[in-house]
Order: C-alpha cells, then structure tokens, then sequence
C-alpha cells in the first residue's frame, strides 16, 4: 500500500511539472485565451476519444452524470480561461506564484463537500499566505489584473479538485475527463456564438501556434488531465492540491531560462511567493502528521 501511495505521489509530481510547462506554452501560443482554451480543449477531446476507441471502452453515462460532469466541465473551461488570460496580461511568474493560493481555497471548500469541520490552523495558515499576496500586489502593481485572474483560476482549480475527489468514487476517471473536456468545449463554444462568434482573427493559427497546441492538449492535457484523476483513487484532494503547488516553483525556473529579464522579479516578489509556498508546505506536513496520529 505504502509502495502504491509513493509511486501516484511520484506520478503527481511529474504531472504537476508537465503542468508548470503548459504556462510556458500558454505565453508562447499567440492566440487569446478564449480560442486557447477552446482549441485545448477540443485537441484533447479527440485525442481522448482516440483513446477510447482503440481500449473499446464505453462511453454510456447516466443523466444525472451528464449535469454534474457538465457543471465541473464549465468550472474548468473557466479556470483555465482565467489562467491563460493572467499569462497573457502579466507573465508565467505572477500567474504561478497567485495559482499556489489553491491549497488555501481548497482548505476552505473541502470540509464542506466531505462533511469535516474548518480547522482553525488552516485559517490562520490562510491568513499569512494572504500577507504574501498583500506584499506582491504592494511591490508588482503593474500586475494586479494578472493576479486576481490567476486567483479567479486558483479558486475554481481548488473547486473541481475536490469535486474530482467526490466523482471518482463513483466513476472512471478515463471517463470523467472525456466529458469534462467535451462539456467544457461545448460551453466555451455557445460562449462564442453568443458573443463575438467565431472569427478568423480571434482563431488563426501560425505553424509553431499548432505545435505547441498539439503539445498543449496531447500530453499536457490528455494525458495529464486522466493520470491526476486516476490519482484522485489512491491520494487526497488536499494532497494534490498541496503537490499542485510546486507549479510554479516548476514553472518560475522554466520561465526564467526559457523568457530571461522578462520573468525576473523584484525581491519583494520573491519574497511573498516563498512566505505562501512555505505556508502551504508546513500546513500540508502538519495535516500529514495529524492523519498518520489518527490511522496510528
């Protein structure tokens, strides 16, 4: 059993630095986030269809399945919406550091999806890792439309997280993330039409835009998006989240070798993104010991 948890916690990490990549991809693709996200989504869509097929799964759900991976199919078309739109506003930096706050909404959102009273020590721990948000929006003020972007992706991250968690003790997860994706297509695609439409400005794509798309959904999205909810079996909604923080940690140092002087921060910067990452660390190792107390 202790082999099997080493080896998904293993797995996540390779996962979430597959994860810290697709910021980059985000700021290399030239597109806005909306098409972004769309062409992400419906990549990733037919490459798990494929998928399907060649396994000769079944693909049969029941209504009720329909409404509620629709519902957290729309919640990750946003998140991803937000996440891509903080990249393109600010930089992978600022997007990351602000997405690390997960841990933090995902304390807050889980007692009340699996019936748990709100610790008091999460709260308090969610109050420092607002101090460090607090010194960011002081020093980085270029970037503040950035930030409450990416806060908008951290909070909706850490909702169908725990939602995922709640899903995959009932469902597969090869087919939780077909429909979540197809569902997410479909609402960003009636957003379409009722807004702007369709376009072929908004829609274009150049040779390396097509590359990095195909990179983007094939394995930082298909692939990645099954294996974390395969996890999901076998390790908390709060321990991916708590893994999910090493995003940007990830993504930072990708962002730095790949983007130079434009990534490099003010010390300040650095300064509140180690106070919330540390914090969501040392709450994930307390939590760690308090269960290993309780299953002892």
């Amino acid at each position: 059993m202790l082999k099997t948890e080493i080896k998904n916690y293993l797995h996540l990490h390779f996962i979430v630095f597959i994860w810290g990549f697709t910021a980059i991809l985000g700021a290399l693709i030239s597109i806005n986030a909306i098409p972004l996200v769309w062409y992400r989504m419906l990549f990733a869509v037919i490459f798990v269809l494929i998928y399907f097929l060649l396994k000769n799964k079944n693909l049969k759900i029941t209504p009720k399945a329909i409404i509620k991976f629709f519902i957290s199919g729309t919640i990750i078309a946003l998140h991803w919406i937000a996440f891509f739109t903080a990249i393109k506003v600010s930089n992978v930096s600022v997007a990351l550091v602000a997405m690390s706050t997960g841990a933090l909404f995902t304390s807050l959102i889980e007692p009340l999806f699996f019936r748990r009273k709100l610790i008091f020590l999460e709260l308090l721990f969610g109050l420092i890792v607002i101090s460090g948000l607090y010194l960011i929006f002081n020093v980085e003020t270029e970037y503040t439309l950035g930030i409450i972007y990416a806060l908008i992706a951290s909070f909706l991250s850490a909702l169908f997280t725990v939602l995922n968690g709640l899903f995959i003790k009932q469902y597969n997860a090869d087919t939780i993330s077909f429909y979540q994706l197809l569902f997410g297509v479909v609402f960003i695609t009636i957003y379409i039409f009722a807004t702007s439409g369709f376009t072929i400005k908004d829609f274009s794509l150049n040779k390396t835009d097509i590359i990095y798309l195909f990179i983007l959904s094939s394995i930082c999205t298909a692939y990645a998006f099954i294996a974390s909810v395969k996890i999901m079996k076998y390790l908390t909604p709060y321990t991916v989240m708590l893994t999910i923080n090493l995003e940007p940690v990830y993504g930072i140092i990708l962002a730095v070798l790949i983007f130079g002087e434009k990534e490099k921060m003010s010390p300040q910067f650095y300064i509140g993104a180690l106070i919330i990452l540390f914090t969501v660390v040392i709450n994930g190792i307390l939590k760690n010991k308090n269960k290993q107390k309780l299953t002892s």
